[in-house]
């Protein structure tokens, strides 16, 4: 009877150990982690953002006031971009900078497109040699080449002094890009051009049918790539097109607001903010596009 009663008792609930509360304590720690982490990326945003609010803050002073410690202006000088609009040149080094920037965007992406979808695609003798030689050309320094080529270009094709020896040679394909896209390529499966050649499409066709409306993304990636270089590119206009000011871009034609003893801060950070926009708004609206570019890049190899 004992031990039919010892069995039938109902047993003590279990009561968890004093001081333990898992579900407060988890809280906490998503809550500390949700802290930290919000802390390191407004702190890593400000690492970023805070040169552009001193390069406009600048912008906006007197020239007196630009030269002084002061971070804050104590009066908006906002003729001052009126100003860099009305310097001499300014609006042909846009124009330069415009036509530099958009004819080698397309020259680049017309002629890799085709090159990196034949060593994607292309089952031929020395296709790994012939990538292999893409690659090694994007080891090769600029400044290696600089002196011969500016001597072919000034000396036998007469155009020094013009942008035209840094647009032609994109119209012959472009390392990077030729490697990027043809990375971006591999992920397209092979059956949908096997598709499109029973369907009638030649080679010409199925490039442009099936693989450039797909490939996008890298497209997009290499075209805001090639971009940001013609725009933001220094070293080339300063060896081709230095002795002539009427074919300065914007990136060498700030260098004018410097003269031998004085440097006009207030214009130049004007000017350099005008210069830095059409970069920064591009890339806004194209972000999306450039970044699924990028991450697709790269998955098969």
């Amino acid at each position: 009877m004992t031990a039919t009663t010892a069995l039938s008792a109902p047993s003590a609930p279990v009561r968890p150990a004093a001081g333990r509360s898992p579900a407060p304590a988890a809280r906490r720690r998503a809550v500390l982690r949700w802290i930290a982490v919000h802390a390191v990326a407004v702190a890593a945003a400000l690492f970023f953002v805070l040169p552009f609010v001193f390069v406009f803050l600048t912008s906006v002073m007197s020239d007196d006031q630009a030269m002084s410690g002061t971070l804050w202006p104590t009066e908006w000088h906002w003729s001052n971009y009126a100003e860099v609009f009305t310097t001499p040149g300014f609006l042909d080094w846009w124009r330069n900078s415009l036509m530099y920037a958009g004819l080698g965007t397309l020259f680049t992406v017309c002629s890799s497109v085709p090159v990196a979808y034949a060593l994607a695609k292309f089952r031929f003798r020395g296709r790994r040699t012939a990538m292999m030689l893409v690659i090694s050309t994007m080891m090769l320094p600029p400044q290696v080449i600089v002196i011969p080529m500016y001597l072919v270009w000034a000396q036998q094709l007469h155009l020094s002094g013009s942008l035209w020896p840094l647009i032609i040679p994109m119209a012959f394909g472009d390392a990077y890009s030729i490697f990027l896209l043809r990375q971006f390529l591999l992920t397209i499966p092979r059956e949908y051009l096997e598709s499109a050649k029973v369907d009638g499409c030649g080679e010409v066709g199925t490039l442009l049918r099936i693989v450039v409306p797909m490939a996008k993304p890298g497209i997009a990636a290499v075209a805001l790539f090639q971009f940001f270089y013609c725009w933001n590119d220094y070293f080339g206009p300063q060896i081709y097109a230095a002795q002539n000011p009427g074919a300065w871009t914007l990136s060498y034609g700030l260098e004018s607001f410097k003269s031998a003893h004085s440097v006009n801060w207030n214009l130049t950070m004007a000017a350099t903010l005008l210069v830095m926009a059409p970069v920064i708004i591009v890339f806004f609206f194209a972000q999306k596009a450039f970044v699924e570019g990028v991450t697709l890049t790269g998955v098969k190899g």
